[in-house]
């Protein structure tokens, strides 16, 4: 699970400053502000991560990548080539770790979570090369080991480790090798010492994470009529929500069961996601039916209301076909990932965007028969139903204060800024800004002005 994020010079972010993400972060703000291009990096780590080039600093992406930044210069914050990008990512462990020293005995390091900060800088290419990266272990807050690899002036890789001491092989001195990616030590260079195997697992638990985020976008495919499904497994519901279909049928094939919290009864997830979607008040039910035996053809059914008849997905609302993906990979997601979603309340009436609020408090609570998923949800929104319900959850004690983080991006003379939303346990924020959901008093002005008007000219016309 992320815990912290902080960019800069990427896209209109000269610096967001430090981000704290908890398991349910919102992120609000006006079109075009920069919101959705902090998860887009991230998605671009992530297929970084993924890409079996191991020279290649940064995979910006192309036509068959999940995301595509275009250039090293399209990225950096005013198209500024002398610029660096840097990044900082902290992340909670599913498990601690102990790294040892082979050559000295009781020597450990443990920890329970990590952090990286890794800066990129434009090579004679203007392509992104990496000129340093530093992992730290931590035990709770406690640093308990850091590992730093960087190019020094003249372009020589160095490593060192604190307070680990790095001693190298008897023998000939092989120069070491550049940091590969943006992330990791070269085989090569760890080779070059007799007790730098530890830090692999540096690398390994980044890797770990990064493949653990999915992506839901804004754009949505429309419904259709079947689903084919051919009985594999899916990783999660695609970023148009074009797996969510088999997403279902995988977790009912694997026979997953969810929960709404401590104690609460374990149901297979297609009844679970029913029920949800019957909460949320768009159906009254739902089915997954096989169009016939042997066939791989699935059809989903619905009603709207009770009495009515059962009808396929096509033949009811848009909104239905359009949050059940975001509902499904908020509880389909793996335990100890993050799901990075932007507007999943497209296309919903109100009403509905604050019981949606109500699906991903349950999603980040909800547990399954090993215990809790830790499931971590940020949410890109632009509805003020889906906050005012989060803050009266707050308020019941629904969900605590520290559990949520809200932020406001906006543009300002000076650039995109980035706001921490303080919310209390009354579920009041104690710095609400400016025109967050536009100048609700101008409207009202402004309305009853037009009021008055059109009231004096209708009593001059009677007279």
């Amino acid at each position: 699970m992320l815990t912290e994020l902080r960019i800069k010079n990427f896209k209109a972010w000269k610096d967001t400053g430090p981000i704290h993400l908890a398991p349910l972060t919102v992120i609000f703000g006006a079109n075009s502000a920069g919101k959705s291009s902090l998860g887009h990096l991230l998605l671009a780590l992530k297929q970084t991560a993924l890409l079996t080039d191991r020279k290649r600093a940064l995979h910006l992406g192309d036509a068959n990548s999940p995301i595509d930044l275009g250039t090293f210069v399209d990225c950096l914050h005013g198209h500024d080539l002398k610029a660096k990008l840097e990044l900082t990512l902290g992340w909670r462990l599913p498990a601690s770790v102990t790294l040892n020293n082979p050559i000295q005995r009781g020597e450990s390091y443990s920890g329970n979570a990590m952090r990286l900060e890794s800066t990129i800088r434009a090579d004679r290419n203007d392509q992104p090369q990496t000129e340093s990266f530093e992992y730290t272990l931590l035990s709770d807050s406690t640093e308990t080991l850091r590992a730093r690899h960087w190019l020094d002036e003249k372009g020589k890789p160095e490593i060192e480790a604190n307070p680990l001491n790095l001693v190298k092989k008897v023998g000939r001195k092989w120069a070491l090798e550049a940091p590969e990616k943006f992330y990791r030590f070269a085989d090569v260079t760890l080779a070059r010492y007799q007790n730098a195997d530890a830090l692999t697992e540096f690398p390994l638990q980044l890797e770990r994470m990064l493949a653990g985020l999915t992506y839901l976008g804004p754009l949505r495919d429309p419904p259709r009529r079947t689903y084919p499904w051919a009985g594999d497994s899916v990783p999660d519901v695609g970023q148009r929500g074009e797996r969510a279909i088999s997403a279902i049928l995988s977790a009912r094939q694997e026979g997953r069961e969810l929960n709404r919290g401590y104690r609460r009864p374990l149901k297979p997830f297609d009844v679970f996601i029913a029920e949800w979607l019957h909460e949320l008040g768009v159906i009254d039910q739902f089915e997954l039916k096989q169009v016939a035996k042997g066939r791989k053809d699935y059809e989903v059914l619905v009603r709207t209301v009770k009495t009515s008849p059962q009808v396929k997905l096509t033949d009811v609302g848009f909104g239905v076909s359009q949050v059940l993906p975001a509902l499904v990979q908020a509880f389909y997601a793996q335990p100890d990932t993050t799901v990075w979603m932007e507007q999943p309340e497209i296309h919903l009436h109100p009403r509905v965007q604050a019981a949606l609020a109500d699906a991903f408090i349950s999603a980040v609570q909800s547990r399954q028969k090993d215990g809790p998923r830790n499931v971590q949800l940020i949410v890109e929104s632009h509805s003020e139903a889906f906050l005012m319900r989060l803050q009266r959850r707050i308020a019941e004690d629904l969900i605590r204060p520290e559990e949520v983080a809200v932020y406001f991006v906006r543009q300002t003379p000076s650039g995109v800024d980035l706001e921490a939303l303080k919310l209390d346990m009354f579920g009041e924020i104690e710095n609400w800004p400016d025109d967050f959901f536009g100048d609700e008093m101008s409207e009202i002005v402004a309305r009853t002005t037009a009021a008055v008007s059109r009231r004096q000219k209708a009593g001059s016309t009677h007279d």
